[in-house]
């Protein structure tokens, strides 16, 4: 796991240019010694660093790390109404979300962690992060309507991202109901929001997103499920996370405003056009480990999945049932 004093260091080498033992360890009040032992926690963490004898240290293929002044600059009218913390670590930036809530208002509250050492997917799944090959966020946003109308939100979610992944020129990102970004049959983001409040309202979302930019080859074998990344959707390095992730936020912002008035109907036929499973044979799996089989009809205006099941219309909300392709 990297430590803070670690993350300090590589961000002096995130250049690309060779930094001296000497000149690290004065820059960090460190001994040369505790240098090498901290950048080997480099190699964990899948950065690729050289060790150059009797020159120093430098990060190959270094990404450019977050940067709160660039994704404000790069957000533009979006900016005012947002406050926004990068942070080097976090647990997981929904549960540091959660953390303020229990002490004050967090709506257009963002948290933005270059590295989670617990992040959280639906059905409590791990969600793996990489230093400078993820964007993981979170965003607090309230709302006048009840919670239980607030269960499409995911869906909603999705379809800003994945028209800002379009628009990013990022082709082929579909979605899987209720909370997947995929490519082909891979996955490569997911969305968790967590809700709370009152019956009839007022309510406050938590939308967590995960986003894979880079995955080292090694990191996609060690996931149970097949995974991709921007980088090889677009065949190439990925722009700027900064300008990347401006781009998404300002797509989830427009998306909950529009929520907000009109909830999920108006999006429901995007959403639909985007989804993966579209008028495909699936299974349900229940909780209980019961199935069912059916085609995927599509969704109704609150997000829960419908299904023709041997003439039957079924209808199944998220809660924790799984939909697989047969």
């Amino acid at each position: 796991m990297l430590s803070p004093l670690g993350f300090t260091l590589l961000r002096r080498l995130s250049d690309g240019e060779v930094h001296s033992g000497e000149a690290l360890a004065a820059g960090s009040g460190i001994s040369r010694a505790r240098v090498s032992q901290l950048l080997q926690e480099a190699d964990a963490a899948g950065l690729k660093l050289e060790r150059k004898p009797g020159l120093g240290y430098r990060l190959r293929d270094a990404p450019p790390f977050l940067d709160r002044s660039a994704i404000l600059a790069a957000l533009g009218r979006y900016a005012p109404a947002l406050t926004i913390d990068v942070a080097d670590m976090l647990d997981s930036t929904s549960s540091e979300l959660s953390r303020r809530a229990a002490h004050g208002d967090i709506h257009q509250q963002m948290v933005v962690a270059e590295w989670q050492t617990a992040g959280r997917g639906r059905r409590g799944r791990a969600w793996t992060a990489v230093l400078g090959g993820s964007l993981t966020f979170s965003l607090g946003w309230r709302f006048a309507r009840g919670a239980g109308d607030l269960s499409a939100l995911p869906l909603a979610v999705g379809v800003a991202l994945a028209r800002a992944l379009e628009a990013a020129g990022f082709e082929g990102i579909e979605l899987k109901w209720p909370n997947d970004l995929i490519h082909g049959e891979a996955k490569v983001g997911g969305i968790l929001v967590e809700l709370s409040g009152d019956a009839l309202g007022p309510s406050l979302a938590i939308v967590g997103v995960g986003l894979n930019v880079r995955l080292p080859a090694s990191i996609k074998r060690g996931i149970g499920q097949p995974v991709t990344d921007l980088a090889t959707i677009g065949g190439g390095p990925v722009f700027d996370r900064n300008t990347l992730l401006a781009r998404l936020v300002a797509a989830i912002v427009d998306v909950l405003d529009g929520y907000a008035d009109s909830g999920f109907a108006p999006l429901r036929t995007a959403w639909q056009r985007r989804h993966a499973y579209q008028g495909k044979p699936v299974q349900i799996v229940l909780p209980d480990g019961g199935t069912v089989r059916g085609v995927v009809v599509g969704v109704d205006a609150a997000g829960a999945l419908v299904i023709d099941s041997a003439g039957r219309r079924l209808r199944f909300v998220s809660g924790e049932v799984s939909l697989r392709r047969q």
